[in-house]
């Protein structure tokens, strides 16, 4: 079996939900305090053994690639400032991993996005990483589905209960429980009403596919909001294999929406000793009033 050592981080979608500023800021650059979204997904990668990535961007994207690229300009001005720490972490950011680009020309849906990379991936499974979905978890989240994949040989990717209410946002799973976090998929169902819900076990943005998906991306047909659906192709590629779901192990922020993003940026504050203490401080006052 081939270790899975090559993640795609689709990053092409037009951030609608975080208008205006997204008009001229990618989704994935904004920031949860002094890092962007997508360096964490990048580093949940790396911890779970990718050693190469493909970003499929868009028009506008370009701060994506001049945020991993080096900067000679700003590690000058660093050095000549002696401001060593900070350009220790800037230099680690251009040397993290192996990341290379492949533009999707329109918005056509998640699934084209992944189609995009069929030639840079070959014949090899690879992981799937959705910018929107920060996980923090012991044991990285992908790094938890290759784990899986390795005992199981077959697709497989993340999901979580979700809220009643939200149902309709997700990929929601039919799936029967073969082990106690483990489902082996029966059905889903892209972003279906309350009624037509088989479950609230939703699909979170991790992945770990077989080559097949590429095939059922070029079979599956134009889905909900007229663009291809990766759901739609998971359903083709249903047909030619078990596919299963794991429930993770870890807690899931939502960066892609505006309270889970507030979250996420709360969060991470209070993980760190240079903002914890008067964080806490301020929110304590802040609910007295």
């Amino acid at each position: 079996m081939k270790k899975i050592t090559k993640a795609v981080i689709p990053a092409a979608g037009l951030g609608t939900r975080f208008l205006p500023v997204t008009k001229s800021m990618p989704k994935e650059m904004l920031p949860l305090i002094d890092k962007p979204v997508i360096h964490f997904v990048v580093e949940e990668a790396i911890s779970s053994g990718i050693e190469d990535i493909l970003i499929i961007t868009g028009r506008g994207k370009r701060a994506i690639e001049d945020y991993f690229d080096s900067s000679p300009e700003l590690e000058n001005h660093l050095v000549h400032n002696g401001k060593y720490e900070l350009l220790r972490e800037v230099q680690e950011i251009s040397s993290l991993v192996d990341i290379h680009y492949v533009r999707q020309k329109e918005p056509r849906g998640l699934g084209d996005a992944v189609l995009k990379a069929e030639k840079h991936i070959g014949d090899e499974p690879f992981a799937v990483l959705l910018g929107d979905d920060i996980i923090e978890a012991e044991v990285p989240c992908i790094k938890q589905l290759t784990n899986m994949f390795e005992l199981y040989n077959s697709s497989i990717f993340a999901v979580e209960p979700v809220p009643q209410e939200s149902v309709s946002s997700y990929g929601i799973i039919n799936g029967r429980q073969i082990e106690e976090s483990l489902y082996l998929i029966e059905d889903i169902i892209e972003k279906p009403s309350l009624d037509e819900a088989p479950s609230n076990i939703g699909t979170v943005g991790r992945y770990v596919f077989t080559p097949e998906i590429f095939e059922c991306l070029k079979e599956a047909s134009l889905g909900k909001g007229n663009e291809l659906q990766l759901t739609d192709a998971i359903k083709l590629l249903m047909a030619k294999g078990d596919v299963y779901a794991y429930a993770f192990e870890g807690e899931r922020y939502d960066a892609g929406n505006k309270l889970g993003y507030i979250k996420a940026i709360i969060d991470f504050a209070l993980k760190r000793e240079d903002l914890k203490g008067e964080l806490e401080l301020y929110l304590r006052e802040k609910n007295k009033k």
